[in-house]
């Protein structure tokens, strides 16, 4: 009685902790938010814009343009990206009960990358009328179906007798992810050059090709996806007991582990889509939030997707101001400011030999 007397304040005070911090991420993230529509090439002021806006003015064509049509749904798709990897990253570490589980692990990823690959390099075999018609649908169709075919492929795999093995799961998605790359690199050796710019930029991950019809394509999946994972809390908080003693908790453990890679599939399916391949920030955010607030996946869940989304919009108003006018690759700037705090989470918390 004694332990659970002494553990309590110190539950309560990680929960009130937690909650703290949704406001604090929610505030940065309306600033960041803010800045993310002022940075760009094109010298437009959004002060200047509001205020035409609330005195009844029309915009003129040039800030209309620049705000709405270029600026505005890169803004949400960067929020929605960062918020779906952060999210997908949060939910496997519970998952698999491992800190270096990412949405790679999986082979949405993977699968994402062979299908955007194939239809660069072999989108041009398709009949013109058909070429016409998937136009710049192609690339996001195939790297969605790619990740989806994948974790169905895997989570057939790894169930057997209707108990999906998580092991199984975690070395399966690594071999698939093996198998795409080998692939994928068959068909980047038959590339010509400019498909190899496309392979490249793609791979790197970029929110430049940001559009309100990719937008309104790949939104309502990354949304549902968020809105669907705080139901996996408490079964994650569960989870972390181990499988037997959650399901002796009374935790459907079977139907949480479906639901979560679904959830996950989902999110990252329809963020690689429309991005690209953008690494670090389902690694890096869940264990930044863990070390702060600790790891109730009640108040994780909601702090990653706000903390997600923040860390993607700042890394894309810095791959636009580095080299501007150009554009580096959002994925270069996310490993360089995540690498170094992994590494300096790793030098200070040391895992257990082995």
């Amino acid at each position: 009685m004694a332990v659970l007397e002494a553990d309590a304040p110190a539950t309560g005070d990680r929960r009130r902790l937690a909650r703290r911090a949704t406001l604090a991420l929610l505030v940065l993230l309306l600033l960041t938010a803010a800045a993310s529509l002022t940075v760009g090439a094109a010298e437009v002021s959004l002060t200047g814009a509001l205020a035409d806006l609330l005195a009844g003015r029309d915009l003129d064509l040039r800030a209309r343009v620049v705000l709405w049509d270029i600026r505005l749904p890169r803004l949400l798709t960067g929020m929605l990206v960062g918020a779906a990897l952060a999210v997908s990253g949060a939910v496997l570490q519970g998952l698999f009960r491992n800190p270096l589980a990412d949405p790679g692990l999986v082979g949405v990823s993977a699968g994402a990358g062979l299908g955007a690959i194939t239809a660069i390099v072999l989108g041009g075999l398709l009949p013109p009328a058909l070429a016409a018609t998937a136009g710049p649908w192609l690339v996001p169709v195939a790297a969605f179906g790619g990740g989806w075919g994948a974790v169905l492929l895997l989570y057939a795999m790894a169930t057997r007798g209707g108990h999906t093995s998580v092991a199984t799961l975690l070395l399966g998605g690594i071999a698939l992810g093996a198998l795409a790359g080998a692939v994928s690199g068959v068909l980047v050796y038959m590339a010509d050059d400019d498909q190899l710019r496309d392979l490249t930029f793609w791979g790197m991950g970029s929110l430049a090709g940001a559009s309100w019809t990719k937008l309104l394509a790949t939104a309502p999946l990354m949304a549902l996806a968020l809105l669907a994972a705080p139901s996996l809390a408490r079964g994650l908080n569960a989870l972390a007991l181990g499988e037997a003693a959650a399901a002796h908790l009374g935790l459907p453990v079977e139907r949480l582990k479906r639901h979560a890679i679904l959830t996950v599939a989902c999110a990252v399916g329809a963020a690689v889509a429309v991005s690209g391949g953008i690494g670090f920030v389902g690694l890096v955010v869940p264990h930044l939030l863990r070390l702060a607030t600790g790891p109730d996946h009640r108040g994780l869940l909601v702090n990653a997707a706000l903390l997600g989304a923040t860390l993607l919009l700042l890394a894309d108003g810095i791959s636009r101001i580095l080299i501007a006018p150009a554009e580096l690759p959002i994925g270069i700037v996310t490993a360089v400011m995540g690498a170094p705090v992994f590494l300096a989470i790793l030098l200070r918390r040391r895992l257990p030999e082995v």
